[in-house]
């Protein structure tokens, strides 16, 4: 029998080696995310209702425990079966939302530009998630909204077990999706769109996809089914693509698959995996295709397995990820329900999800992780949300997608630095010569305060120098640093981070002595020089004798 030792001491060894091991490892850009889904109010809200003001208290309770915990982007599901969380000239107001499909909440409001606004006011990216094909989450067709597909293009669904979906077949039905999209790319300041891993559905046995007769009057150019009905998703994809990035380029899309996507007995190019679902061959996504084309920016294979599964094991996913993104970015998908929750006996163990985010971390190439969900780390099963806010996410992180545009905000000026009762107020403007670009996106995002103690470089790539993020989007001039002591001297500098999250040069840098609700200024600089430090590199060799 394994021994088991109390979690009070298996914490403290845990934790000691993490603080002293792990922390300076943390990336300065590393997506910190969470998916918070609304179908059967598994997250957000706990249950229906028409109250606004609920809705809007609820929310805000969400993102700040979630802000405490140091997430940097969430993933909301707006839109969980052919209905959604904004008020839609498509689609119906969900019934997740207050209870009734079609029914706004009162007093009417717009519960999806609160929520970007509040997830913002947080230092949090957007990302807008949506599921394109599934269109009821029953068979109760009687309770859907005059407004629903069902009801305004019967022909284009099709049942399937106890569910009614979009047919992925029919051209006009997927050119409906491109226009909920369009929808909402246009009409809201959000940071992404996100589609998870259901496009066709999973099969149930011994039950085919009723898709014969789209297929007998679409098909004949695919050579067999399942090329037609990759293709039709891959139309789609494509599609989306071209239109999110019409009027706004900083956008991101992306997709997060099942974390197979063939084994290697169906496909040579496949992972050294035996799992009973492939999303090539049962949900026809050929993410490979989509990454190849350049068609998402990012994946996020959901990797819901533990480390040495015989049939599936996270370290071969991950390697196997790593060696197909195409370069796009990668970013994984985190089984945080399972901790505690699952007969597995490595998920009943506190250090799992750590070790699988210190393997992510030992690769320059995996961009960070998705949390699924909000409702399983806020129950923080075996403390893993504690590993999360007091180790792996203690320092603060910008998120990884700035490599969508070479454009660069002009640098700030640092203005002054005041000494107060509580810390150091630091003052500073936006550069006055900088100009809204070509998309009509202020070059300011939001800024980033770095703090530098006496006699270190000025190293931007060090997260442990970043003192302050503002909120996204923002009106930030000055902070008050309340982190400092008194006698230290400390160097600080300002940068500003546009819409493409792309970060400008550093602002001039003053230099302080801290004083008793006073500050001394030592010296000033006209412009802080970067130290830029070499990413780490890894040999595999390593990674795999530690794990």
């Amino acid at each position: 029998m394994k021994k088991r030792y109390s979690f009070a001491l298996l914490g403290l060894l845990f934790w000691t080696f993490m603080l002293t091991a792990q922390r300076y490892d943390a990336p300065k850009r590393e997506l910190r995310g969470v998916w918070i889904a609304t179908v059967n109010n598994i997250d957000y809200p706990k249950k229906p209702t028409i109250n606004g003001v609920a809705q809007k208290e609820e929310w805000n309770k969400l993102i700040e425990k979630l802000r405490r915990i140091g997430v940097n982007a969430v993933f909301v599901q707006i839109r969980p079966a052919a209905d959604a969380f904004y008020d839609s000239e498509f689609v119906p107001w969900s019934k997740f939302l207050t209870g009734a499909q079609g029914t706004a909440p009162v007093p009417e409001y717009d519960p999806l530009e609160y929520m970007i606004e509040t997830a913002h006011r947080n230092g949090m990216e957007f990302h807008a998630w949506l599921n394109p094909y599934r269109a009821t989450f029953n068979l109760d067709t009687l309770a859907l909204s005059s407004w629903h597909v069902f009801n305004k293009h019967r022909d284009w669904l099709v049942r399937y077990g106890n569910k009614f979906y979009i047919n992925p077949g029919v051209p006009d039905a997927r050119q409906h999706i491109v226009k909920v999209v369009k929808e909402i790319t246009e009409n809201y300041n959000i940071d992404g769109i996100h589609m998870d891993d259901y496009f066709y559905p999973y099969p149930i046995k011994d039950l085919p996809f009723p898709d014969s007769v789209e297929y007998a009057q679409y098909g004949d150019p695919y050579g067999s089914l399942g090329d037609w009905r990759r293709n039709n998703n891959d139309q789609l994809i494509e599609a989306l693509a071209l239109e999110i990035k019409a009027k706004k380029p900083y956008l991101v899309f992306g997709v997060s698959p099942f974390g197979v996507w063939r084994n290697e007995a169906s496909d040579p190019l496949g992972s050294a995996t035996r799992a009973g679902a492939e999303s090539y061959d049962d949900l026809y996504a050929d993410i490979v295709t989509w990454l190849q084309k350049g068609w998402i920016d990012y994946v996020a294979p959901q990797l819901y397995f533990n480390i040495g599964l015989e049939a599936a094991d996270y370290a071969t996913l991950l390697e196997w990820w790593r060696r197909h993104t195409y370069d796009q970015k990668l970013v994984i998908g985190q089984a945080a329900y399972k901790v505690g929750n699952h007969p597995i006996e490595d998920w009943q163990e506190p250090d799992q999800i750590p070790m699988q985010l210190n393997m992510n971390r030992r690769y320059d190439d995996v961009s960070g992780s998705i949390f699924f969900s909000a409702k399983s780390l806020l129950n923080n099963a075996l403390g893993v949300s504690d590993s999360l806010s007091d180790v792996f996410y203690a320092s603060r992180a910008l998120t990884p997608f700035d490599d969508m545009s070479d454009m660069r905000p002009e640098a700030p000026q640092l203005l002054r630095i005041k000494g107060k009762p509580e810390g150091v107020k630091i003052k500073w403007r936006a550069n006055k010569q900088a100009a809204t670009n070509g998309f009509g996106l202020l070059p300011e995002d939001y800024y980033i305060v770095y703090r530098f103690p006496e006699g270190a470089p000025i190293d931007t790539n060090n997260p442990e120098n970043i003192v302050f993020i503002s909120d996204i989007g923002g009106s930030h001039d000055c902070l008050i640093d309340v982190t400092t002591d008194n006698g230290q001297v400390y160097t600080y500098a300002i940068s500003a981070v546009n819409r493409f999250r792309n970060e400008s040069p550093l602002s001039n840098a003053i230099t302080v002595r801290k004083e008793l609700g006073k500050v001394k200024r030592v010296r000033s600089s006209l412009l802080a020089r970067p130290t830029i430090r070499k990413k780490r590199e890894v040999k595999e060799e390593e990674v795999d004798a530690e794990f």
